[in-house]
């Protein structure tokens, strides 16, 4: 693929107050750092007790001086900072910079990480675009490849330059630095500080309960009520930028506490019918939701990075072991920004059920036995009555049958366009012209809907507004059931739990809540999620 050139000339600067943290070390160290010349590529500061201190860079360490370090030495520095959290973490006050101790068994600090914290403004300049879009975007890498530094900026810039409304969760100020005065880095955007980790589910939904954000900024999603937290905020509408552990897709994909940030990955058993004509095994791997975010921005090195535009199709290609594309922007030492597409299929086989055919599957003649068999059983099914029979011409069947499962249509999709009486379509296919003076093989009652493009979003859409009767109808009903519980928590003092709904309703009955001023969230997970209100 050819490459596209952005011309971004905006000046990276780096803010460090290094002067802080050098005040803070034990004197000889401090000595040896002062006017180094590699000062600016400091990373952290080691220093253990029994063993010469250390200085680590981006490429490698050095010892700082000969001597052993001393408990004396760590009680210098310990003097010099903050509390320390039960995280064993403690920051210098208005700076970015981290310390954070090795006790021993008895609770005796014997160690020391004092890392550098950088605010650097002008990193984001590279996916600048993408967070404009108002899409939820996670964020993965190594650790120490520059995630946090990019989030900071991303808070700073919605907030100065978009006017948002922006609320940073901060576990263990890592974002917004130690003290109760956020770091500048942030601009003006808040920060809700969390005591401890195990705590910052409960402060996500409390800054959308409780302070009404455009947009929340979090790091590190780690846990099975984190991931929680981020689904209902993201049902709210409130746009979710956050990072997670893992350094690619793959990774999120085979942790089973994250894989719900990208939808969830189950173990799915298909009839035969269905099985033929996916040209399958029976037990499928397959997403079991929506995800949570939409674009998923893979960062290499700080200058480099792949972005997945749409999560939901990523995931849905690598399931079915088929190559996705990738865009991979690079920051040149001009600061020009090139970016490419790349292309690949999954790296591991950890998501691969064991004696998958897919390959025989992939090799066999579309004209084959069982093909002829499959479309004598569709044609058969297509006589059903009451039931709206759709073909995919031009357009994902995938993407159509995961369409009509997660809105709950009275529908199903055929492959035999002759059975169907919907036909979902690209536009310009037919233009005005019915479909059958065009195509024979169409029946002349078939219904067309045609879409701009063949992304999910537009068959998802196009099948709500072909629907809408039916759509509208279980739309009300469900605000319904959401005013009446609302009344009876009220009343009861109790939660009260509503019928499942795909994430479109749970969306409405959320904003519904807030302006009858009881407080919801979802729980359970898909295709039994629901809602649960509870008094305000």
């Amino acid at each position: 693929m050819g490459e596209r050139k952005f011309d971004m000339s905006i000046e990276q600067t780096v803010t460090d107050d290094i002067d802080r943290l050098l005040d803070v070390l034990p004197l000889r160290a401090r000595d040896l750092l002062v006017g180094h010349p590699r000062l600016d590529e400091l990373l952290e500061v080691v220093i253990d007790l029994g063993r010469p201190m250390e200085a680590r860079f981006a490429g490698g360490f050095e010892y700082l001086g000969g001597q052993q370090a001393t408990m004396e030495d760590i009680d210098f520095v310990v003097a010099h900072v903050g509390a320390f959290d039960r995280d064993n973490r403690a920051g210098i006050e208005r700076t970015l910079h981290r310390i954070s101790a090795i006790p021993n068994r008895v609770g005796r600090i014997v160690g020391l990480t004092c890392r550098v914290g950088r605010a650097v403004f002008g990193t984001i300049d590279i996916i600048r675009d993408v967070i404009e879009t108002g899409r939820n975007i996670l964020l993965v890498g190594r650790p120490g490849v520059g995630k946090t530094t990019k989030l900071r900026e991303i808070a700073r810039v919605l907030a100065d330059e978009f006017d948002k409304r922006v609320i940073v969760v901060d576990t263990n100020n890592e974002i917004a630095g130690d003290g109760d005065i956020p770091h500048p880095a942030i601009g003006r955007a808040r920060r809700m500080q969390v005591p401890n980790t195990m705590q910052q589910h409960d402060v996500m939904i409390e800054a959308v309960e409780n302070h009404m954000p455009e947009v929340i900024v979090i790091d590190e999603i780690g846990t099975d009520a984190d991931a929680a937290a981020a689904r209902t905020i993201a049902e709210r509408g409130v746009q979710l930028i956050g990072t997670a552990h893992g350094n690619n897709l793959e990774n999120l994909m085979s942790n089973p506490t994250l894989s719900d940030l990208i939808g969830g990955i189950q173990a799915v058993t298909l009839g035969d019918e269905e099985a033929r004509r996916r040209r399958t095994q029976k037990t499928v791997l397959e997403r079991k939701a929506p995800p949570t975010f939409d674009t998923l921005i893979e960062i290499e090195t700080i200058d480099r990075l792949a972005i997945h535009g749409d999560v939901a199709e990523t995931v849905d290609l690598l399931l079915l072991d088929q190559e996705v594309t990738a865009e991979v922007r690079e920051r040149g030492p001009d600061g020009s920004v090139q970016a490419a597409l790349r292309s690949g299929k999954l790296a591991g086989s950890s998501l691969r059920l064991p004696g998958s055919p897919r390959a025989e599957a992939a090799g066999r003649d579309e004209d084959d036995d069982d093909s002829a068999e499959l479309r004598r059983e569709l044609r058969s099914a297509a006589a059903q009555p009451g039931i709206t029979r759709i073909h995919a011409r031009g357009v994902s069947p995938r993407k159509l049958e995961r369409a009509l499962r997660e809105l709950r249509l009275p529908a199903v999709a055929t492959d035999d366009p002759r059975a169907a009486n919907m036909i979902v379509t690209l536009m310009g296919d037919h233009g005005d012209r019915h479909p059958g003076d065009r195509d024979p093989e169409i029946g002349s009652a078939a219904q067309v809907i045609s879409v701009r493009s063949n992304t999910y979003g537009q068959i998802y859409e196009a099948l709500r507004a072909a629907f809408g009767s039916e759509d509208t109808a279980r739309e009300q009903f469900a605000l319904k059931e959401l005013q009446e519980a609302a009344r009876r928590a009220q009343a009861t003092g109790d939660g009260v739990e509503l019928l499942p709904q795909n994430a479109y309703v749970r969306r409405l009955q959320h904003e519904m809540a807030a302006k009858l001023h009881v407080q919801t969230k979802s729980v359970g997970r898909d295709p039994r999620r629901r809602v649960k209100v509870y008094p305000a």
